[in-house]
């Protein structure tokens, strides 16, 4: 018998889990207490439960949790994990510290789908999607390693988070909830390359989370040649989108820009941007190139702080991301489970939110 994941179910889950065992409510709470409070996934370990009940537990019940494969020092002090699922695939996940700020960014696939020609990502092809507590794990094993709690999350890494959306939100309700890890909604950012009936139904839903879309250029061919997504997602939907999540939500969402020299980098590429954008609540995020394997190359300093002061005349704040652990391969657009000879491919979130 295939026993249930315990650490994949959500407050209600838990609950009806219970319910089902004929147990009282307050059984699932326990559970959750020991696994989300005190970062315990060993039945034995439950105290407070009976041993007749943790032996019935044991039976039917385990909690699934990540092998560490890979754990890299950068010279900024951010960390790079690479994390063994049970089914022998890789993800990778990054642990920044800056200041008081913690910031863990996660995985939401093995590989990614989406093919964009700047992302080493890309290069893995899809395996398949997280589970929940695939995603939920990540956190709490970079907390446990570093002994450090999070104050900041960004799902930010392999995969296209909105392709896995049912996962994703489940796993950052569980991070959110305020009984259980309790990084607040406020500091939590989801960014997507830009999936229109995902942005929509994320609007919809209400969910809390911020969020951040992968802009990159200021035309559909350059975008389409960037990022294969756009082809389906023209700019003119997605920029109305954006402007449907912004109305519905009554937030800014952010635009991110990763800068490649001489591809989007152009002033008239900044001033196609100020147009597209001004009318939008937004902030805007310069996101200097990392390099992978491929013909792209960064901007110099100046230039990208030229591009940011031609952004300027817009109401929108305009921020540059600063690479954190690119010389472990661990910054934007360099993860791809790097064990094994693979590289690697993480976005990191250095934009204060």
């Amino acid at each position: 018998m295939n026993r249930i994941i315990l650490n994949s179910l959500d407050k209600e889950e838990l609950a009806r889990f219970f319910e089902n065992l004929g147990q009282k409510p307050f059984r699932a709470r326990q559970i959750w207490s020991w696994v989300y409070g005190k970062g315990i996934h060993d039945f034995e370990a439950m105290t407070n439960m009976s041993a007749a009940l943790r032996l019935q537990l044991s039976r039917i019940a385990r909690f699934s949790r990540l092998g560490l494969a890979g754990d890299m020092l950068s010279a900024s002090g951010t960390r790079k994990f690479v994390w063994a699922l049970e089914d022998g695939l890789f993800i990778e996940s990054v642990y920044i510290p800056d200041g008081k700020r913690h910031t863990v960014c996660v995985s939401s696939q093995v590989g990614c789908r989406l093919g964009c020609a700047f992302c080493a990502t890309a290069r893995m092809g899809f395996k398949r999607d997280l589970m929940p507590h695939e995603i939920v794990d990540q956190v709490q094993s970079m907390q446990a390693l570093t002994g450090v709690k999070p104050t900041n999350l960004v799902v930010m890494g392999m995969g296209e988070p909105f392709l896995n959306y049912h996962s994703v939100i489940k796993a950052l309700n569980i991070i959110n909830d305020r009984e259980g890890i309790a990084i607040g909604h406020r500091k939590i950012t989801i960014s997507t390359a830009g999936i229109i009936p995902r942005i929509r139904q994320f609007a919809d839903e209400k969910h809390p989370y911020l969020l951040a879309v992968s802009l990159n250029a200021s035309t559909d061919a350059l975008r389409q040649r960037l990022m294969p997504v756009a082809r389906r997602y023209p700019l003119k939907d997605l920029l109305d989108t954006a402007r449907y999540y912004t109305a519905k939500m009554r937030k800014r969402m952010t635009f991110e820009y990763v800068m490649l020299r001489g591809i989007n980098d152009r002033m008239e590429d900044a001033r196609r941007l100020k147009d597209l954008l001004k009318n939008i609540p937004c902030k805007v995020n310069l996101i200097a190139y990392n390099p992978t394997p491929g013909a792209f190359h960064r901007p110099s300093e100046e230039h990208i702080i030229a591009f940011a002061e031609a952004l300027r005349p817009l109401s929108a704040p305009v921020t540059l991301r600063l690479s954190r652990g690119d010389d472990i391969q661990g910054a934007c657009g360099q993860l791809a489970a790097g064990t094994r000879g693979h590289g690697s491919s993480f976005k990191t979130e250095k934009d204060r939110s």
